[in-house]
C-alpha cells in the first residue's frame, strides 16, 4: 500500500474517523493496529522483522533503565545495536557485500562462488531499525525514560505515516504524542489536510512526472550527455554506489 494508491485513499479516512470516535484511551491501540496492517499490506511474512527489532530494543530500554553499572549498560547497548543492525545488514547489505568481496578476490585470481540470499528487501527496514537504535541510545544516555508499555512503544516504532519513508523521529518528539489522549480540533484537521494535499501534488504531479525522464537516462546512460563536455557514463558508477 503506497501513499498515492487507491487503497491508501480509503485506508487513511477510515483510520482518521475511527480514531476520533473511539474512547481516547484506546487511540494508541488503533494506531498500533492500523500501522501493522499498513506494514503487512506490503509483505505480511516480514512482520516478524519489525517485531524482533521492536522487542529487542524495548527489552534493552527496560534493562538500561534498571542497570546500575556502566559496564552492564554498555553490554546491553552493544547487544541491542548488534542484533538490530545485524538484521538490517542481512536483509539489505549482505548480497552486495558478499558479491563485492568475491569481485575483489578476483583481482588476486581467487575465484569464489558467492552464496547470496534470495530475500525481498523489507519495506522501511532502515527507518524502523534506526528509530529503535535512536531510542536505545537515548535511554542509555538518560535523555528519555524507558517506556514500560510495549504496545505504545510498538505503535511509536511502527507509526505508519513515517514507517516506510521516514523521517526517523526522536523519541522525545513522537512517543509522547502516541501516549497522549487527543481531542479533535477542526483547525488542526484543516491544516493537516492542506499539508497532505500539497505533498501529494509535489509527489504525483511534479516528482512522478520528472521521474519518467530521469528513468530514461538511468535506463540508457551512455546515450545521454550532461552539460558541456560531461560524460554521463559516470551515472552508472554513482548509481552503484547509492
Amino acid at each position: 500500500m503506497s501513499f498515492n494508491s487507491i487503497a491508501f485513499a480509503f485506508f487513511l479516512p477510515v483510520v482518521f474517523v475511527i480514531y476520533w470516535l473511539i474512547p481516547k484511551k484506546y487511540q494508541w491501540v488503533l494506531l498500533l493496529i492500523s500501522s501493522y496492517y499498513f506494514y503487512m499490506s506490503w509483505s505480511a511474512k516480514y512482520v516478524f522483522l519489525i517485531l524482533i527489532t521492536t522487542g529487542v530494543s524495548f527489552l534493552s530500554g527496560r534493562l538500561l533503565g534498571d542497570a546500575r553499572f556502566i559496564k552492564y549498560k554498555k553490554i546491553v547497548l552493544f547487544s541491542s545495536v548488534f542484533v538490530c543492525l545485524g538484521v538490517l545488514f542481512i536483509f539489505k547489505y549482505y548480497n552486495f557485500f558478499i558479491s563485492t568481496f568475491c569481485d575483489f578476490m578476483e583481482l588476486f585470481s581467487l575465484h569464489l562462488h558467492p552464496v547470496t540470499l534470495n530475500l525481498l528487501l523489507p519495506v522501511g527496514i532502515s527507518f524502523y531499525t534506526f528509530q529503535t537504535l535512536s531510542y536505545v541510545i537515548d535511554v542509555y544516555q538518560c535523555r528519555v525514560q524507558p517506556e514500560k508499555n510495549f504496545g505504545k512503544y510498538a505503535a511509536f516504532i511502527s507509526f505508519f505515516p513515517q514507517l516506510v519513508a521516514g523521517p526517523v523521529e526522536r523519541t522525545e518528539n513522537l512517543l509522547p504524542q502516541i501516549k497522549e489522549e487527543h481531542v479533535f480540533q477542526y483547525e488542526n484537521a484543516v491544516y493537516g489536510l492542506r499539508q497532505m494535499l500539497w505533498g501529494f501534488f509535489k509527489k504525483i504531479v511534479i516528482a512522478d512526472t520528472l521521474a519518467y525522464y530521469v528513468d530514461l537516462v538511468y535506463d540508457d546512460p551512455f546515450s545521454y550527455r550532461g552539460g558541456g563536455n560531461a560524460d554521463c557514463s559516470n551515472i552508472l558508477l554513482y548509481s552503484d554506489i547509492l
